[in-house]
């Protein structure tokens, strides 16, 4: 208003109009903390509060107070916007932990008054009308009998909410201990028997290029991985998690779907030594940059929509493909050709990508870039931009950076 508060930004819009954001501002829907919320998501986290959520409003409009009218008002809203953006359920929580209390107190308040609907005030009566009469005041057994008999259900209630309320605390510390308490460059997995199995490309990688590349080395990856390049690899990166410049975010994604020729001349321009791919075919990794790989397509084309074109990137039927049947332009494409780079070698001809649950493609060449270093379990990769021969044309021999590194360095393990 009139300069004194900051325009609405795209988030904001995104929770009202939930295709706002793919439309006209595709890096905010890229992110995965910013897709709608599925069901599981919400049963995984709240668990047994998601069923006392109801009963909570119920019982506030029961008493409209002004106090239970905020309350109702906030976990309306509340839960539309947690619907809309999976990381709003952190504004959820607080009104449905209110709510839950809300519910129990009353189930607690009905079920824990032993007085009402007991027969204890009838053998009261019955008892002074006794000793008015001269009698013994002494209770009758039956009506002991009768009393444990009208309370048993209001203690088979009660032991059925204790019980879930203490399912519902193991099940917060487990959920706390095994998916909020890990460190997300370590990713860890179970064996058929059991046994744990920790997968550590991640931190084998950026201690390789601590370790091995100039300090001065700048690093070319996607923006996901800019933060942990530079916090644990000590290195440059072009964009990283606090770019704020849209223009620099699509800029790698232009690189990284042009074709290599391309893809080379952009490089050297913007001075890149490194480029780091995160491929997961191996291991069975959604998360790895293949799958990325259209949001950076979108977000290049919002940029530069004279270079890249998102249909492009489609096999026929709209399908996509990263096996022989893709289309011209993603079997071209810089990410497809570092990704797929010699996999064929290893996964043999008949090899399948894990995640896609495609067959590889046959012939994957590249002459621009050197492999330097692959990780154990290949989910992370990184190659050497080449340098230029004496006649201004990169150097053509295979592998020319990395065959110069001690072997240890180079560890390929299958």
């Amino acid at each position: 208003m009139r300069g004194v508060i900051a325009p609405w930004t795209g988030r904001f819009y995104s929770l009202w109009d939930t295709g706002y954001a793919k439309i006209h501002i595709p890096i905010i829907a890229s992110v995965s903390e910013h897709q709608p919320t599925a069901w599981p998501n919400f049963f995984f986290d709240l668990n047994l509060l998601m069923l006392l959520l109801p009963a909570g409003i119920y019982f506030s409009f029961r008493e409209l107070s002004d106090n239970h009218v905020f309350l109702i008002l906030y976990a309306v809203f509340a839960a539309y916007f947690a619907s809309v953006m999976v990381r709003l359920i952190l504004t959820l929580t607080p009104i449905v932990c209110v709510m839950a209390g809300i519910a129990m107190a009353n189930v607690f308040e009905a079920y824990l008054d032993l007085r009402s609907g007991a027969p204890a005030d009838a053998d009261a009566d019955a008892s002074a009308d006794a000793s008015a009469d001269g009698a013994s005041a002494t209770p009758a057994r039956p009506g002991l009998a009768k009393r444990l008999y009208a309370h048993f259900p209001k203690a088979v209630v009660m032991a059925n909410f204790m019980y879930f309320l203490f399912m519902f605390q193991l099940q917060c510390s487990w959920i706390t201990s095994s998916a909020y308490s890990s460190p997300s460059v370590v990713l860890a997995s179970r064996s058929q028997d059991g046994s744990q199995h920790i997968i550590d490309d991640f931190r084998e990688a950026y201690y390789w290029l601590r370790k091995n590349t100039p300090q001065e080395a700048r690093v070319l990856s996607w923006w996901d991985y800019g933060y942990q390049l530079a916090g644990m690899a000590d290195r440059t990166t072009l964009v990283d998690n606090n770019t704020w410049n849209n223009t620099h975010i699509a800029t790698v994604g232009k690189i990284l779907a042009s074709d290599e020729d391309t893809a080379y001349e952009l490089a050297r321009r913007h001075d890149v030594d490194y480029v780091l791919v995160v491929f997961g075919a191996m291991l069975g990794y959604s998360g790895d940059d293949i799958n990325k790989f259209l949001w950076m397509i979108r977000i290049a084309q919002g940029v530069y929509p004279d270079d890249v074109s998102e249909p492009a990137f489609f096999a026929a039927g709209g399908q996509y493909a990263i096996d022989d049947s893709a289309s011209p332009a993603m079997k071209a494409s810089l990410m497809h050709k570092l990704c797929y780079y010699r996999f064929n070698e290893v996964m043999g001809a008949h090899g399948m990508d894990r995640v896609r649950k495609q067959k590889l493609p046959s012939n994957v060449e590249l002459h621009n870039f050197a492999e330097a270093y692959t990780t154990e379990n290949w989910l992370v990769r990184i190659y050497k931009v080449k340098d230029l021969d004496a006649l201004g044309r990169p150097h053509r021999k295979a592998d020319a950076f990395a065959s110069t590194l001690p072997a240890a360095t180079r560890k390929v393990p299958f």
